[in-house]
């Protein structure tokens, strides 16, 4: 059977079992469960975060954590779903709190990512920090780009802080708290 004639949840699982899989980058040595990302393969939304934490690699799914806890709530406060979204990070594997995003580390998960937001076809997305934003849109200056909207991969694209910064400082939540509401005001249109 094509590639054409699988279902986009199907296509969502093969990539899943490739990143399950990876050792393009010392990372998968740390990793306990690689996390490829959930959600439904026919989404309107995406959120693309940086990379697992402790407890998302324990179990093997994006933002369970407390910044997942944290996210869930900013989410629930904008009137929004997860469960009505596709949830991903740049990299697929745990990397220690204090370790550096490495050059190595984005351009052998990248591709998984994208492969993944082209079966998924997000109508809009949800970038979380400045390592996510600079490895999907080429943002070198986050503090100019956080709160903007973008246009790629035929989607909105809408830049915020991670839900670690927006946890441990007020005003970082609180803009973020902003954000979200800008993106679920932009989600109605999708979700209709």
């Amino acid at each position: 059977m094509g590639r054409g004639h699988k279902s986009r949840e199907h296509l969502l699982e093969e990539i899943g079992e490739e990143v399950r899989r990876c050792k393009k980058c010392e990372l998968w040595k740390l990793r306990r469960k690689a996390v490829p990302g959930e959600g439904p393969g026919d989404a309107k939304m995406m959120i693309v975060g940086q990379s697992p934490g402790r407890k998302e690699d324990e179990v093997g799914r994006p933002f369970v954590g407390p910044s997942g806890k944290y996210l869930n709530r900013l989410l629930e406060k904008a009137g929004l779903r997860r469960e009505e979204m596709f949830i991903t990070s740049v990299l697929h594997c745990f990397l220690p709190s204090g370790a550096r995003v490495k050059g190595e580390h984005v351009e052998a998960c990248v591709p998984y990512l994208l492969r993944q937001i082209e079966v998924v076809r997000p109508k809009v997305m949800l970038v979380l920090g400045a390592v996510a934003a600079e490895a999907l849109l080429g943002i070198k200056d986050f503090s100019e780009a956080r709160g903007k909207w973008f246009e790629k991969f035929g989607a909105r694209v809408l830049v915020t802080y991670h839900p670690a910064a927006g946890m441990r400082f007020s005003e970082v939540g609180r803009g973020m708290e902003g954000d979200l509401e800008k993106f679920a005001k932009e989600t109605k249109q999708v979700r209709m």
